[in-house]
């Protein structure tokens, strides 16, 4: 469903197709691994009840977990978009994260129109 929006909404031609999809898709599951593994490995931990019992000295270590994910997860997107720049002109780029940014809405409205039906 992703595939098919972002086609659609980039209008890639098929040499910048062909360039875009490898690098889209391994960025993709890169940024997948990242929130599986490290976010999940902190916030899984931090139930109200523990995070009410937790230390200064055991928030603060959560604390710079969070802020390690973050900024490995900002760096990834920069390192994508530095390598989207040789294969797509800015325009496209741009028009990419508004289409990932529409992708997530759409798929949210989904969610919930499908949550107030049952």
């Amino acid at each position: 469903m992703k595939i098919s929006y972002l086609t659609d909404k980039l209008n890639l031609t098929s040499d910048e197709a062909t360039k875009f999809w490898p690098l889209f898709n391994a960025f993709e599951q890169k940024q997948k691994e990242l929130k599986q593994d490290k976010k999940r490995s902190y916030l899984d931990r931090l139930e109200d009840e523990k995070v009410d019992a937790m230390t200064d000295k055991e928030a603060t270590g959560y604390l710079a977990q969070m802020e390690s994910t973050d900024e490995e997860l900002y760096q990834l997107r920069k390192k994508f978009i530095a390598s989207l720049k040789g294969v797509l002109p800015a325009i496209k780029i741009i028009k990419l994260k508004q289409a990932e940014d529409g992708f997530n809405r759409k798929l949210l409205k989904q969610y919930r129109e499908n949550g107030t039906r049952k």
